[in-house]
Order: structure tokens, then C-alpha cells, then sequence
């Protein structure tokens, strides 16, 4: 089930982000394109392949996304930079990114902790001698 969400997840940022990026004017840099648009295809591809790793890496590329999207919502509201479109952009984006890193957690976490052990055993008859 959280393979599924991440996937998901990862898919919607990959589509969020890329339509942002044709739609924004604005130019550009080359490393924006690879943190935008390639980091989430390559963790998508790393949560199919089913490794576990993955999981704590896609936490840490919604870490650092979410802070790059809230440092961008507080640089708009106080010096009205982006206008109207960079906000919802924003807010869109740091929803995914927070999601990504709650059920990221979840899916890492969730394969660290092993499945208790089963209830106790009964004890041995008495032997009869």
C-alpha cells in the first residue's frame, strides 16, 4: 500500500512540477530541471524497483522541497515577488512534499519494525517418572 502511495505521490510532484516549470516564464537553471523533474522520476523508479532505501531518500527530497516551497510562500507574502501564480504553485507543491514525507516515513519505518513474536508458548508437561 505505500509503494502505491509513494508512487503516486512522486508521479503527481513529477506532473506538478513539470507543468509549473512549462508554464513559469521565468528562466531556468539547469540543476532546477534535475531537482524538479529528474529526482522524483528517479525515486519513483527506486520505489519500484522495491528498494527499501528509497523510501528515506524520497523523505529527504520532500524535506528539502518543502523547505524550498514554505522559504518561497514567506519570501511572497513579504516582499510580493511572485504575484498571484507563485502562491497556489507553492501551496500545492509543499502539500505533496509534506504527504511525501509522511508516507515515506510511514513506508521506511514500517519495514524497520519487525512483527512481534508470536504469543507465548505453552509450557512442557511434567515429566513422569
Amino acid at each position: 500500500m505505500e509503494r502505491r502511495a509513494l508512487l503516486t505521490i512522486l508521479a503527481g510532484l513529477l506532473l506538478f512540477e513539470t507543468g509549473a516549470l512549462i508554464a513559469s516564464a521565468a528562466p531556468t537553471g539547469t540543476w532546477w530541471i534535475v531537482f524538479l523533474v529528474l529526482m522524483p522520476a528517479g525515486l519513483g523508479t527506486l520505489v519500484w524497483l522495491g528498494f527499501r532505501w528509497a523510501a528515506m531518500a524520497c523523505v529527504m527530497y520532500g524535506t528539502v522541497g518543502l523547505a524550498l516551497d514554505l522559504s518561497t510562500m514567506v519570501h511572497v507574502l513579504t516582499k510580493d515577488a511572485g504575484g498571484l501564480w507563485s502562491l497556489p504553485t507553492n501551496l500545492v507543491s509543499g502539500g505533496l512534499n509534506f504527504l511525501l514525507i509522511l508516507v515515506g516515513g510511514r513506508s521506511f519505518l514500517g519495514g524497520v519494525v519487525a512483527q512481534p513474536p508470536p504469543g507465548s508458548r505453552p509450557p512442557n508437561p511434567p515429566v513422569l517418572s
